[in-house]
């Protein structure tokens, strides 16, 4: 199988080039990465040295760039995104360009070419927030940020791309990702730094706010699942159903590294700051797929690649 990766020097996409260089010997792969402040080369080291794995530099927005690595693989996986909430209010047009025109140009790019799948990796908050129960695939889309948003429009796309051109087209929406490879400004990486330096670890609000964690590796195996055996048209679900508050968390990396609760320090809450995400996995979890990191073990696995910082 042939695989064009896009986003993958990123935190997930890299993760998911090294899990199926590593468990697969047929598996040819093409990553392409714009380099961006969040994707990095050493995010892939190890992989650049097999022939097995090709690296281009570029931008998903680029169509003629994009139409020529489309050409001849057997499924594309689409990583390249903006994903940052924080700075999506702050400034929300690289969101649209990355996350809606990117997805944009790659699907064109799918329409003229012999794919056997084309994989959307999104995102559980294009569902909004829920205070009970959980989200399952059907339900509608209630995007409250930015970001969010522009990962819905991405969705709706796909969606119609597979309805009016047949495009064998998957869509994923994940829970929170941790494990290595994370950019330093994301909430478990950013808690781990600050804790070991013995700065003050952030959260916002009163720390409340709840969200499902999932280790990268099983999210990377979830992808694996979805893409190999995934019907089209349709979307799964990943996630644990391992709620923490993100106070919680914080506490956790705190006694884990043997830091202070003290350094745990409440700011602002941020605009538009979901409450609570939940996802129901059980359609995923029928094609055989479950999580094999527990938090504690993930988390553990997690402070020891970032521990010195």
């Amino acid at each position: 199988m042939e695989i064009l990766v896009t986003g993958g020097a990123g935190f997930i996409g890299s993760n998911f080039v090294h899990y199926m260089l590593k468990t697969y010997d047929d598996v040819q792969l093409t990553t392409l990465d714009a380099l961006t402040y969040a994707g990095s080369r050493d995010n892939l080291e190890g992989t650049l040295d097999t022939a097995r794995h090709r690296f281009v530099e570029g931008d998903v927005c680029n169509r003629e760039l994009v139409a020529d690595l489309v050409d001849g693989v057997d499924a594309v996986v689409n990583f390249a995104a903006e994903s940052h909430v924080d700075r999506s209010i702050n400034d929300s047009k690289p969101f649209v360009k990355t996350n809606v025109e990117g997805t944009q140009v790659l699907l064109d790019a799918a329409v003229g070419a012999d794919l056997d799948r084309f994989l959307q990796v999104s995102t559980d908050e294009v569902y909004g927030e829920i205070l009970d129960g959980s989200f399952g695939e059907t339900d509608p889309l209630n995007p409250r940020n930015p970001y969010a948003a522009t990962k819905a429009g991405a969705d709706l796309l796909v969606q119609s791309y597979q309805e009016t051109h047949d495009l064998p087209t998957v869509i994923t929406r994940t829970c929170n990702n941790f494990g290595p490879r994370q950019h330093q400004e994301k909430l478990i990486p950013k808690l781990i730094r600050n804790a070991v330096r013995g700065d003050r670890l952030p959260i916002y609000g009163d720390g409340s706010n709840v969200r499902e964690w999932i280790y990268v590796e099983d999210n990377c195996r979830a992808l694996d699942t979805v893409l190999r055996s995934g019907e089209i048209g349709e979307v799964y679900n990943i996630g644990t159903g391992e709620e923490m508050t993100n106070l919680n968390v914080a506490k956790t990396i705190v006694d884990v590294v043997d830091a202070s609760r003290d350094q745990i320090t409440l700011v602002e809450d941020r605009p538009g700051h979901d409450q609570r995400y939940a996802l129901d996995t059980s359609k995923l979890e029928s094609m055989g797929w479950e999580p094999t990191w527990s938090f504690e073990e993930g988390i553990r696995e997690t402070i020891e690649y970032y521990r010195p910082v």
